[in-house]
């Protein structure tokens, strides 16, 4: 048991420790390439925060358990909504931009709309991975095009732009060493207390995968650098139905479990559309704790459902 807690020391340590020099390197990133938080956050930020579900997606493909790289994504945006952006405004309440529900909302929406139509028929196949990746070309497209430079970024740090860059990347890598570190170590002491496998799959090794985003976000909040926050959680959710969902149909299409489009789907829309109409109606004010808490029961009533019911599809 020592080893365990020491791992789940040191993962913890790493997580905030590297969560607060990764948001200030995304900030400095935004400063000196003339981006916009926002922009850093939907494209450097949610891509680096949702890189493990890539390769998570990319080997399951390859080994040919497709329905676990489809249930990751699926599984991974309820979790940035209900647990990542749910703790984040119980940390500190998230102020709402219009531009983001004038601009990145409608992209989200789109793109889980039409991942839910890929997914209608129990059959992901080739031509429907490649339409959701040309989507999302187009998205990248469109967020560099319409992005506008922040004017006043608060707490940048002074560092260069590849100063910034290899910061961002480091500290990126450490994020994720670290959740594996406190996954590892709390999947330790959860079996020696006999803890089901399937309890530990469905709690800690899912919120373990969401650890990079929970840090990334709650920082970004805890700095007031809340465009971060949000358009990492936009962004991150936007790569994972135009990115990671997409890896099955290219290297192994065929059928899906029917379980995803009945069961996930539905909840990870229905997350969807909450965050929306959270956004629309705070479109000038802020996300508070209450909405937070909110979200994040929702998100425990969805593991409790996943246990009850068995068979999940994924979660991280």
């Amino acid at each position: 048991m020592v080893m365990p807690a020491l791992a789940i020391l040191i993962g913890f340590v790493g997580l905030i420790w590297s969560a607060d020099r990764f948001v200030g390197a995304a900030a400095a990133t935004a400063y000196r390439a003339g981006m916009s938080a926002m922009l850093v956050g939907m494209t450097v930020v949610a891509l680096g925060t949702s890189a493990p579900e890539i390769v998570v997606s990319v080997m399951a493909s390859l080994d040919g358990t497709p329905d676990l790289a489809t249930g990751n994504a699926l599984g991974s945006n309820i979790a940035n909504i209900g647990l990542v952006l749910g703790i984040t405004a119980l940390v500190m309440p998230i102020p709402v931009r219009f531009s983001v529900v004038r601009r990145e909302l409608p992209l989200l929406l789109g793109a889980t709309g039409l991942a839910g139509y890929a997914l209608a028929n129990g059959v992901l196949g080739r031509f429907d991975a490649l339409f959701l990746v040309l989507l999302l070309g187009f998205s990248l497209w469109w967020l560099f095009r319409a992005d506008t430079p922040d004017e006043n970024l608060a707490e940048v740090p002074d560092m260069a732009l590849p100063k910034a860059l290899a910061w961002l990347a480091a500290t990126l890598i450490l994020l994720v060493i670290s959740s594996r570190f406190l996954v590892w170590g709390a999947t330790q002491v959860a079996l020696a207390l006999g803890v089901s496998e399937l309890v530990i799959g469905l709690s800690i090794v899912a919120i373990g995968t969401s650890l990079p985003e929970v840090a990334a976000c709650v920082a970004s909040a805890l700095k007031k650098h809340h465009d971060i926050a949000i358009g990492n959680v936009i962004g991150s959710n936007l790569f994972n139905m135009l990115a990671v969902l997409p890896v099955p149909g290219l290297i192994a299409p065929g059928i899906i479990d029917p379980a995803a489009g009945e069961r996930d789907y539905p909840v990870m829309l229905g997350m969807t559309l909450l965050l929306g109409t959270l956004l629309l109606w705070h479109r000038h004010g802020n996300i508070g704790r209450l909405p937070g808490a909110f979200m994040l029961v929702c998100y425990v009533s969805y593991l409790g459902w996943l246990i009850v019911s068995g068979n999940p599809t994924g979660l991280g």
